[in-house]
């Protein structure tokens, strides 16, 4: 009998199934080996086509509709392993399949996670009359505790923002780059798709493409303009050469900036500005963050800059912010 392998992504997006050869005469096959067959390519479809709908009609990122297709394996190689068609995994069979997933000893908000690729996916079925019902309409979460982000402290930013040199074009183009993320909150593929005309200088503001190609604005400071303007001025035109690019931030041989190339450059100037913390553009964003509530902004208009759809997601950050005046509160006051 054929032993079939999980699903993997092809290069367009697509499931695709391989598979190995077994003692079974060429060009026979089983009712067993047809039937899982069978249950492959039907479950390979339904993702292909759910995937397909984030893509073009939902608008989701390329990233966040890899995410899906990842849980999505998961979740077709559990039915292959169990002989399942979509039609006959029910919430019994879902919630096993959950218990699966803990046996691996999963996070919790791994798990999370996946019930909410899962209960999407299950409501495109619906609404394309694929089945009957949604087995995970009234599927619970697991209890996630959440952990309070990282951040760092002003001085540290400081001095992770010294570290690009001044007299080279990358380094003027870094020093922009650092101050943008600090000063505006950017997600980093949100910071590598800027385009030159999506920075407003004298109005003092970006044109951000969020998650869902939803478009913000988000005001920038005005040493994060300066910065942009120093690199704009020179340094940016001899990255270019005699290339042409839309794009605010270039690497070195012109292109685009990668999110990757960005990753390099911030844990680079973490360990040059000796910081114990691990610095990455999320560590900035949680910065950014912490310090505008810190110093009384509101966290509805926070929750606009950072491009939260949930207020619930930019409530975490008064947990911070609490945490801080508590510490503060037991180091100074006499009956603490």
């Amino acid at each position: 009998m054929d032993q079939w392998k999980s699903p993997a992504l092809a290069g367009d997006g697509h499931f695709f199934m391989s598979s190995q050869a077994g003692e079974a005469e060429p060009g026979l096959a089983s009712s067993t080996q047809v039937i899982e067959h069978n249950i492959v390519n039907e479950i390979e479809d339904r993702i292909a086509g759910f995937l397909d709908y984030l893509r073009v009609e939902k608008g989701l990122a390329a990233n966040t509709a890899e995410a899906y297709a990842r849980d999505l394996a998961k979740f077709s190689r559990f039915l292959e392993k169990k002989g399942w068609q979509l039609e006959e995994a029910g919430p019994v069979e879902i919630r096993e399949f959950l218990s699966w997933l803990n046996r691996q000893q999963l996070e919790s908000r791994t798990i999370a996670r996946q019930i909410v690729t899962l209960r999407h996916f299950y409501r495109y079925l619906r609404r394309e009359n694929y089945i009957s019902s949604n087995p995970t309409e009234n599927l619970e979460s697991p209890r996630i505790w959440k952990v309070l982000p990282k951040y760092l402290s002003q001085p540290e930013v400081e001095a992770l923002l010294a570290q690009p040199p001044s007299d080279t074009p990358l380094g003027a183009r870094d020093r922009a780059m650092l101050e943008l993320l600090y000063g505006t909150g950017l997600r980093v593929s949100e910071l590598t798709s800027l385009r030159v005309a999506d920075v407003h200088r004298e109005a003092g503001y970006v044109r951000a493409l969020g998650k869902g190609n939803k478009q913000r604005i988000v005001p920038v400071g005005q040493l994060a303009i300066a910065a942009i303007e120093k690199y704009l001025a020179g340094p940016r035109g001899r990255l270019l050469g005699s290339r042409a690019s839309g794009y605010l931030f270039v690497s070195r041989r012109g292109g685009k900036l990668t999110r990757q190339a960005v990753w390099l450059l911030l844990s680079r100037y973490g360990r040059a500005a000796g910081l114990p913390k691990r610095i990455t553009p999320h560590l900035l964003r949680h910065s950014f963050a912490t310090h505008l509530l810190a110093r009384g902004a509101d966290l509805r208009s926070l929750q606009m800059m950072l491009g939260h759809s949930d207020i619930s997601t930019t409530q975490i950050y008064t947990h911070v912010v609490t945490e801080r005046l508590q510490e503060i509160y037991r180091r100074y006051h006499p009956r603490a």
